[in-house]
This record gives structure tokens, C-alpha cells and sequence, in this order.
């Protein structure tokens, strides 16, 4: 027994998890990371393996665990996205594994999944395609939550193909619809073309922004491939559209995400297709042209 006198054994002291995580705020904050709080709070939820609602009702860091969190706050200060840190990044209601060679699914994209799924309404057992997949976010999600559909997520870049995999298996393991992992380019007539005509929704989160745009630090950290999307940010928006066009049945549902700057060229492009009708831009939560949504007619 210790007597009140004595120092306690190294490595007994404890730091409350406020304290860790107001120290740690502070330093995200001086050096200018947007949401200084929330990040603190989740790379603390992550070195002491506690949910991040739980974080005050836990026993606070250890000398062993608080050396990781100053780590993984120094980290942060520098530009290093949380979700590279931890290796995990929410997505609706799943969570993916996430690395370098993969870009990391963002909240806008969660609005192109919800239209999706919306659209679904009323289908049963319904074909879905995530093109440009990446993580496999929107693949995976629409897995999730509609375990009856047969969902296929198209890669071509073998880095983010490898995250692609691993996350399929793991939400398999956790009991989620298998989904088929499809590598190919998307500018290829062949891939899936036995699909061609069948398809109920494809969704599409590609490379949009336009090359020279002065992005977050963070988003150094994704593959310029995955993030670019030449210089005016539309290269490949055509072959999406062209893609998505033969793959669904009559009166399927298609949405692309895009950069805030397209709002008229987008519609364009799908006028000039002549397969889609009811085309209409849509808009995130700060009103920003942010995806563009139509029927095949």
C-alpha cells in the first residue's frame, strides 16, 4: 500500500482527459486547424481506445498514453489529417480504414449517398455503381444501408484499390452486404459493360477540382490523381456521365459530384447528352453548387 507520503509507482500518475484535451486544443488552435476542439477530442478518443462520448467519463492518460497524444496533436498542428493519424474516417454510419494513397471521404459526399439512397426508395434489390470509388465510402454506405442491393464500386489506382479491398472485407465482416470491387478505368466502354441497360443508381464522387487551386494543407495529403480533375477540373466528367448513361435502365437515377464552379457546366454536359431528363444542381449546407442529379429518361 502507498502511504501519502510517498510518490506513487512511475507510470500510475494520471492527467484528466479534460485537461490532455484542453492543452491539446490550444495548441491546434495556435496553429490555425479549423476545428481545434472536435480534433483533440477525437485523437484522444483514439490513444485511450475510449469513444469520444465517453472521453470525461474515462480514467484520463497515463505517462505511457499521453506521450502518444502529444504526438498525435503535433502531428495535427502540422497539417497531418486526423483521419491519417488515427486511420479511420467516419462516413455516414460506417467508419473506413484510410492511408496515404487514398482520399479521404469528406461530409459533402454524404449528401450525393443521401440523394442516392432517396432515390432507391420504392426499388427492391437494386443494382448500384460507385464510380471513381476511392475508399469506398459511397459504395460501402449504400451497402450498409440497403442490404438488399447488389452494389459494384469501381477503382483504377492500385493504392487506393488496396484500401478499397480492405475496407469491402472488413464491413463484410461486420456483417454489411459484400459488395464487388471492380478494378477499372472508367473511360473504358468494357467495364461492367455487362451491366449495360440494368443499373437502378450510379453515384460519383471524381477528381473535380481545377489544377492550380490553392487547396487546405490536408488535402496535400490525397493523392493529386483523386483531387484534380485538370484544368478546369471537368476531365473526366464527361467519360462519368457517358458511363453512367449506358449502365442504367430506363428512368435509373445518376448524381456527380462536382466543384462549386460548375454549377452551369455540369447541367450542360448532361443536356448534351441527351439520355438524362429532370436534371437539376444541388447544394450543401453553406448553398454551394456542390452535385448535380438526374434521371435517365
Amino acid at each position: 500500500m502507498t502511504h501519502a507520503h510517498e510518490k506513487p509507482p512511475a507510470g500510475t500518475e494520471r492527467t484528466r482527459a479534460s485537461a490532455a484535451i484542453a492543452r491539446g486544443t490550444s495548441r491546434l488552435a495556435e496553429a490555425g486547424v479549423p476545428s481545434p476542439r472536435v480534433d483533440a477530442e477525437i485523437l484522444a478518443a483514439h490513444v485511450l481506445g475510449v469513444p469520444r462520448s465517453q472521453l470525461l467519463l474515462s480514467d484520463g492518460f497515463t505517462d505511457e498514453t499521453l506521450l502518444p497524444f502529444v504526438k498525435a496533436i503535433e502531428k495535427r498542428a502540422t497539417g497531418v489529417p486526423v483521419q491519417h493519424i488515427t486511420g479511420r474516417a467516419p462516413f455516414r454510419h460506417i467508419e473506413l480504414s484510410v492511408g496515404p494513397g487514398v482520399f479521404i471521404p469528406r461530409p459533402e459526399t454524404e449528401l450525393v449517398t443521401d440523394w442516392g439512397l432517396a432515390a432507391l426508395a420504392g426499388h427492391s434489390r437494386p443494382v448500384v455503381v460507385d464510380l471513381c470509388s476511392g475508399s469506398g465510402a459511397i459504395a460501402l454506405a449504400v451497402a450498409n444501408e440497403r442490404r438488399d442491393a447488389t452494389v459494384y464500386a469501381v477503382e483504377r489506382s492500385p493504392e487506393a484499390l488496396t484500401w478499397l479491398r480492405r475496407n469491402a472485407a472488413e464491413r463484410a465482416d461486420a456483417g454489411d452486404t459484400h459488395i464487388t470491387v471492380v478494378e477499372g478505368d472508367i473511360t473504358d466502354d468494357a467495364v461492367l459493360a455487362e451491366l449495360n441497360g440494368t443499373v437502378d443508381l450510379v453515384l460519383c464522387n471524381p477528381p473535380y477540382v481545377p489544377a492550380g487551386t490553392k487547396v487546405a494543407v490536408e488535402v496535400d495529403h490525397d493523392p493529386p490523381q483523386a483531387v484534380f480533375g485538370g484544368e478546369e477540373g471537368l476531365d473526366l466528367v464527361p467519360a462519368v456521365i457517358a458511363m453512367a448513361g449506358r449502365l442504367l435502365t430506363g428512368g435509373g437515377s445518376f448524381a456527380v459530384e462536382h466543384d462549386e464552379t460548375h454549377g452551369a457546366e455540369v447541367p450542360a454536359l448532361l443536356r448534351e447528352d441527351g439520355r438524362f431528363a429532370v436534371i437539376r444542381l444541388r447544394y450543401d449546407l453553406a448553398q454551394r453548387a456542390r452535385y448535380t442529379t438526374a434521371h435517365k429518361g
